[in-house]
């Protein structure tokens, strides 16, 4: 019986990833651009005045500035060049989705195959463009209406710079992140998030070690602490990785003389089809009154203040509504990636059915069926998942720096690495086995 040493080695395989040359390469390429990426993060926009702005950010952490920065690295609390970081180009690609159930001209682009997703992916392009432009502006005048003078020499030359330094910075990013798809490991949009977030992880581990070193949290708690974050990645990564398969089987068809087809394979169906994208609206449109307020000082409508203090983070009616939005938004996605009628006409024209269902609509509808029951199972788990840390600070008085949201998304970019470098090493391994077998070919 092997050693677990062994069996760990085996399934590692140091040897074909020793020998992997091309794997290297595309390694240090994504390494390269995500280094490159967290330099920018540290290069400031003409005409702000560091310290005020530091002072004005402190007093919005709660709000949904302090949700960007985490996912921008920090980049939008010190107000760099990649201040609005990839975001734009995640907002262009939703809104671009939402819009293929709704024009029947990008509903035909979106099956005309790789022709229709380029055009499609240009559409994007465009739309980040535009929608960076639009929040350069945006943070450009809010700069400029913030208490405590943080921008040096206020007027249309800020806003100018402003608007050209940040759309170019997210422009920027959205070449490289696909510059890393396409000669890199992972998608790169992904990690170029996953970069932002992993990067404050260390002074937050700090911060929280020197809460425990002062006497403001036990040992106790700590410890309470790790074995918590542990079980919620585990079960992280449980949920991730666990999908229902729909048997597809495909008819015999006889070619010649010979029978071929008859094979069966299946229809894997995520727990979790929606990803990210629900908690981060829920926060966005939770946070946005906490914001808006904050941004006026405190002044304003009397509504507002109230609205204000109703949702604010911790609150009984912020948890419950954060839950519901999150819910709402796991299944209005599913709906958008997933189409039951699509997915049962392709199948139709390709031969292949459920045993026991007929094709066509009967397909359709019992596919709708068991992607509504995952999807109830995702929604709760998004929900449970991203409330933890709510709960904790606002109950416990617990300061989980790694929130929901970006746990969620540095274990499932993590696994959608990993699952890649799998497939590169795989590749590899079959390109030696051919070479092999032309060697001894040859030598016969």
């Amino acid at each position: 019986m092997p050693s677990a040493a062994e069996q760990l080695a085996a399934n590692l395989n140091f040897g074909a990833f020793l020998k992997a040359k091309e794997l290297h390469k595309r390694l240090l390429f994504t390494l390269g651009a995500l280094i490159i990426y967290r330099l920018g993060t540290y290069i400031p926009i003409p005409g702000i005045d560091s310290l005020a702005l530091e002072d004005v950010f402190q007093q919005q952490a709660s709000g949904i500035l302090g949700m960007f920065d985490m996912f921008s690295g920090g980049a939008l609390g010190r107000m760099t060049i990649f201040a609005l970081n990839i975001m734009p180009y995640i907002s262009a690609s939703i809104i671009i989705q939402l819009m293929t159930t709704i024009s029947p001209k990008l509903a035909q682009l979106k099956k005309e195959g790789e022709a229709g997703r380029k055009k499609i992916n240009q559409y994007t392009r465009y739309g980040t463009v535009l929608l960076a432009a639009l929040q350069a502006l945006g943070i450009a005048a809010g700069l400029e209406g913030a208490a405590g003078g943080v921008v040096v020499d206020p007027g249309i030359f800020f806003k100018l710079t402003t608007v050209v330094t940040l759309t170019g910075g997210t422009i920027f990013l959205m070449w490289l992140g696909e510059q890393v798809t396409a000669r890199g490991v992972g998608n790169g949009i992904s990690l170029i998030i996953f970069a932002g977030i992993v990067a404050e992880l260390p002074s937050a581990l700090a911060n929280t070690l020197e809460l425990g070193r002062t006497g403001a949290l036990s040992g106790g708690i700590l410890a309470a602490l790790l074995i918590l974050a542990i079980g919620v990645i585990a079960f992280i990564v449980f949920i991730e990785r666990s999908q229902r398969r729909i048997v597809i089987q495909y008819p015999k068809r006889q070619v010649g003389r010979k029978m071929v087809g008859g094979e069966s394979s299946h229809l894997p169906l995520k727990i979790n089809t929606a990803g990210v994208i629900p908690p981060i609206f829920a926060s966005a449109i939770l946070l946005l009154p906490i914001t808006a307020l904050q941004m006026n000082a405190g002044e304003g409508p009397g509504w507002l203040g109230i609205l204000a203090s109703i949702l604010g983070r911790g609150q009984p009616v912020y948890m419950l509504l954060y839950a519901a939005a999150i819910i709402f938004f796991a299944f209005f996605y599913t709906t958008v990636v997933f189409n039951p009628n699509d997915t049962a006409d392709n199948l139709k024209k390709n031969g292949g059915f459920v045993p026991g269902i007929r094709p066509g609509k009967n397909t359709a509808e019992y596919l709708n069926y068991v992607l509504t029951r995952l999807t109830v199972v995702g929604a709760l788990y998004l929900a449970a998942v991203s409330l933890l840390p709510e709960i904790l600070m606002s109950q416990y008085a617990v300061p989980f720096y790694f929130g929901g949201t970006s746990l969620l998304i540095v274990v499932t970019v993590t696994l959608d690495t990993v699952g890649q470098i799998q497939s590169h090493l795989l590749a590899h391994q079959y390109e030696g086995l051919i070479k092999k077998t032309r060697l001894k070919g040859g030598r016969r």
